[in-house]
């Protein structure tokens, strides 16, 4: 397949842009909008690419994502090489960031060259985010990009996160909000000694256990028409020496919530210092927020989006709120009406990820439907 944005999708696939090294990803991207009268500016921070860009006045819709890919792992396990972008004979592509989210990437660029080309003097404004601080420590990416903003009290009006969020067909989903993401660090305390004289220490494992207990079947909300209920889950636990005649004097707990906007962060640090202290724990528990919940209801975006996709898969898109978190936690700050709206999330961090390349020019097609509804209505 030679068209444009296929083509652009494999030159990004190339670059081994493994977070937060952005090789030459936005470099690329800026020779291919500047000539267009885009406006640029790179807010590079440390070793993180960021790019800020627009065309045009007034109403903005702003595409965001990330030029950044999570590593490959063992490449042995591809069945081709993962940043040698090959695509086969069903015309389905192959590579690390194929689906998240080089292809979206490209489908933004390639969608914003047509309107600006096609539409020199449109009214409204088109706008890009990139980052390359988003599959790591997401900390001086988006985040950082969006505080800028904000102090420079620019107006978005609506967003559109390019990344994977359809999930057996391209169009059957879009991410309208997300859960909020709360992890918990916890260490608890009890004295070590030699199992063979339990008295002498004080076994941190064996008194967690019941506290362990609750945290886990308790009920957190209920969720709401947006989003399913909170869930805890634990990520990683660990206690003892190696030996196996020694009671640990500390055990490790990591957990994580993913919580609706039924509670706060508050609410849920509250109820978890509540649990551990009637079980007479002696606790260290540190706190990690990765984002607030946030949604944006059906209205002008989610409308011009349905309708567009309609359009090009004559299917009826549902709006979810499921997964995980993104770089739209960030850019809901902003007031702004956000989406996330891309190809299948599959293949996403797998071994031979993977995009169909029919897809790919879909969702172009179906991002300058947008901008046309939104920008020229």
């Amino acid at each position: 397949m030679t068209e444009p944005v296929i083509a652009l999708t494999k030159a990004l696939i190339a670059e081994r842009s493994i977070s937060p090294d952005d090789k030459n990803c936005q470099k690329m991207i800026i020779d291919r909008l500047k000539p267009l009268g885009f406006v640029i500016e790179e807010v590079n921070i440390g070793k993180t690419k960021n790019l800020w860009a627009y065309h045009g006045n007034g109403k903005t819709l702003m595409f965001a994502g990330h030029t950044d890919v999570v590593p490959a792992g063992d490449e042995s396990k591809w069945s081709y090489p993962p940043f040698e972008p090959t695509i086969d004979e069903n015309g389905v592509l192959y590579g690390r960031g194929a689906a998240d989210m080089k292809s979206g990437v490209a489908a933004m660029v390639c969608a914003a060259e047509s309107f600006v080309k096609k539409y020199p003097n449109h009214t409204g404004r088109v706008a890009f985010l990139l980052t390359s601080d988003e599959e790591a420590e997401a900390t001086d990416g988006t985040i950082k990009v969006v505080d800028l903003l904000i102090k420079r009290q620019e107006k978005i009006d609506y967003c559109i996160v390019g990344e994977p969020s359809s999930d057996s067909v391209l169009g059957d989903q879009i991410k309208n909000g997300r859960r909020g993401s709360l992890t918990a660090n916890l260490v608890v305390h009890g004295i070590q000694g030699h199992v063979a004289y339990p008295h002498l220490a004080d076994n941190p494992v064996h008194k967690f256990a019941p506290a362990l207990n609750e945290l886990v079947t308790t009920v957190w909300d209920n969720g709401n028409e947006y989003f399913p209920q909170t869930t805890m889950q634990i990520a990683n636990i660990n206690g003892g020496t190696g030996a196996e005649n020694v009671v640990p004097g500390d055990l490790s707990v990591q957990f994580n919530f993913r919580y609706s906007s039924e509670l706060t962060d508050e609410m849920i640090k509250a109820k978890v210092d509540a649990i551990l202290r009637k079980h007479n724990l002696n606790y260290t528990l540190k706190w990690r927020l990765s984002g607030q919940p946030f949604l944006t209801p059906q209205g002008e975006l989610t409308d011009a989006a349905t309708s567009a996709i309609k359009t090009f898969t004559q299917l009826d898109s549902k709006l979810s709120t499921s997964g995980g978190t993104s770089d739209g936690r960030f850019i809901a700050k902003l007031g702004c009406q956000v989406i996330e709206f891309g190809v299948l999330n599959k293949t996403i961090h797998k071994v031979n990820e993977n995009v169909n390349c029919q897809d790919v020019v879909t969702l172009q097609a179906i991002y300058i439907d947008i901008l046309e509804r939104l920008l020229l209505a």
